[in-house]
């Protein structure tokens, strides 16, 4: 009985929990659309009870999603959400100056393009192009990927401080027998990673596959994105790797500046 009871407890906090984030996206799209209200329009609007009302725009306001207007009965959307806005707009932005790049690079390299940005403990890949000799490429857009045995990770570890490059790293697993594993052996690689520009990873994440990631930067010189050619590793050898890395740090330049970085 007790455990009966203790499950529909749960699924009742549950429930009300997401009864209360729709709520308060609800008062995040009336105030989008009215500018201005108060606790109590808010409550109407709401069909809720006004204390309700204040609890959840008190919750939005801690985080900077709502703010006080000078008359202090009343609320509007707050900055909060610009930096939400932001870190949206600034990924769409590298995707959108990249994609003709990405377009030529894959084609110059007949490999696979891939751009990727740090999301939390791993690297998420925005947007791919596949090159002609990738018959059917594997779809990376969309999925997350280890950060150290990956060319993408590496360059986005590398420009970090320290100590955030200590809180996004966690255990470092080894998918093959050449994944770094060693977080010292790790450091000395990302102190590579910046001396020459560019990331290799081969064999680390896939026995028979190679990656090279060049770091992509905004208008401030900072690191918001990497970029990659991806491929067999028969195929990107030691013979053909060098031109390919000229061609990718080319083109990973060449978004860095479209993106406002340097002068031309």
């Amino acid at each position: 009985m007790s455990n009966g009871s203790g499950g529909a407890t749960n699924g009742s906090h549950g429930a009300g929990a997401v009864q209360s984030v729709d709520r308060a996206l609800s008062i995040l799209e009336t105030l989008a659309r009215s500018g201005e209200l108060g606790v109590t329009e808010l409550a109407q609007r709401l069909d809720v009870h006004k204390s309700t009302a204040f609890r959840l725009v008190a919750t939005l306001e801690g985080h900077g999603l709502v703010e006080q207007t000078e008359d202090r009965g009343k609320y509007r959307l707050g900055v909060g959400l610009l930096r939400l806005a932001g870190a949206t707009t600034a990924r769409l932005d590298v995707v959108q100056e990249a994609r003709s790049i990405c377009r030529k690079l894959a084609a110059d390299t007949n490999e696979t393009v891939n751009i990727a940005v740090l999301a939390d403990h791993s690297a998420l890949y925005l947007d791919q192009v596949a090159g002609s000799s990738a018959l059917q490429s594997h779809n990376w857009v969309g999925q997350h990927i280890p950060l150290h045995a990956t060319s993408n990770g590496k360059v986005l570890l590398s420009w970090l401080e320290p100590e955030e490059q200590t809180r996004v790293l966690g255990a470092l697993p080894a998918y093959t027998t050449l994944t770094i594993t060693k977080k010292g052996e790790l450091r000395k690689e990302l102190e590579k990673v910046r001396e020459t520009g560019y990331a290799l990873a081969v064999d680390e994440l896939e026995v028979g596959l190679t990656a090279v990631a060049a770091p992509i930067r905004n208008a401030h010189g900072d690191v918001i994105a990497s970029m990659s050619v991806s491929g067999p590793t028969f195929r990107l050898d030691e013979e053909r790797l060098p031109r390919v890395i000229d061609l990718l740090v080319e083109a990973a330049v060449e978004v860095s500046h479209r993106l406002g970085w340097g002068h031309r």
